[in-house]
């Protein structure tokens, strides 16, 4: 049931942010395990996407982890108060990597509405990818962790859904990208009330 890594390899990051929806994400952080269905996916599409952090090759401390093999987590500090998760995709040296934006909850709704101070219930506890770093427990140290461990991964429990019930509009936040931010790079499955804002789907 959890996703092999030889699934992140794939080159095709496009791809495989409309195919993660559905899939589940999980956590186990000191023995409590949350998982949510994947809802809402961003694709970047490595150093020729001026939306992305390797974008013309940029090699830093920080997006050192996305050049690695696919199948590891990318996790950085937004606007000094929020972690987002990506996962890293493709093959070593080619920079792919795919933002979790939304996620359903589907397990350990306890402790992720403890962590959130909210009921799972209300959209908004994992509703945006800040958002679900909260719910889910992830943070810096979630940085480079292999997606085929024990504390955090992917599993595939046949949730499918079929291209008129997936959304593909542009990235959010993503302006200073010029032409690449119109690109229609973010997935959405449609009807979902966990899809982070703006929502008109």
């Amino acid at each position: 049931m959890k996703i092999l890594l030889s699934y992140y390899l794939n080159q095709d990051v496009i791809f495989l942010a409309k195919d993660l929806l559905g899939k589940v994400l999980f956590t186990n952080i000191d023995d409590e395990i949350t998982s949510g269905i994947i809802v809402e996916t961003e694709a970047y599409f490595g150093v020729q996407d001026k939306a992305s952090h390797a974008y013309g090759g940029r090699r830093t401390n920080r997006t050192e982890t996305l050049y690695n093999s696919g199948g590891v987590s990318y996790v950085y500090l937004c606007y000094g108060i929020h972690h987002l998760f990506n996962i890293v995709t493709s093959v070593e040296n080619e920079p792919h990597g795919i933002l979790i934006r939304a996620i359903e909850p589907l397990s350990g709704k306890e402790t992720m509405e403890l962590r959130r101070n909210m009921p799972a219930t209300k959209a908004a506890i994992s509703s945006g990818p800040g958002s679900v770093s909260k719910a889910l427990g992830i943070n810096g140290d979630f940085n480079k962790k292999d997606l085929s461990g024990e504390e955090i991964w992917i599993e595939d429990h046949n949730i499918r859904y079929k291209a008129d019930e997936i959304v593909e509009v542009p990235r959010v936040g993503v302006a200073y990208a010029q032409e690449d931010a119109l690109l229609p790079w973010r997935f959405l499955v449609k009807g979902n009330k966990y899809v982070s804002k703006p929502n008109k789907f």
